[in-house]
């Protein structure tokens, strides 16, 4: 994976977070498939965010990007963006 300004994110911190992750964004108009933003917590308890799209009738989930939310920019929880 790329590096991020936070430091390198690894495929099982992705993993974890996605399974302690909760939807704080939907986003049904994106195409070739409807996609979410995940907020989920690794082990350590950093926070990441996942954009992915699920493909329930290919049962598989497309990640288009993950990062570590920028505290400037995102409430506490990491949940809502700033000034929105």
């Amino acid at each position: 994976m790329e590096s991020e300004p936070q430091g390198v994110i690894l495929v099982d911190e992705v993993m974890a977070a996605l399974d302690r992750g909760e939807i704080i964004e939907e986003y049904p108009e994106d195409t070739p498939y409807p996609s979410c933003l995940v907020l989920g917590w690794t082990a350590e308890g950093r926070p990441l965010h996942i954009v992915c799209a699920p493909v329930p009738r290919e049962h598989r989930l497309i990640i288009v990007t993950t990062y570590q939310p920028d505290p400037a920019r995102w409430d506490r929880e990491f949940k809502r963006r700033k000034g929105v």
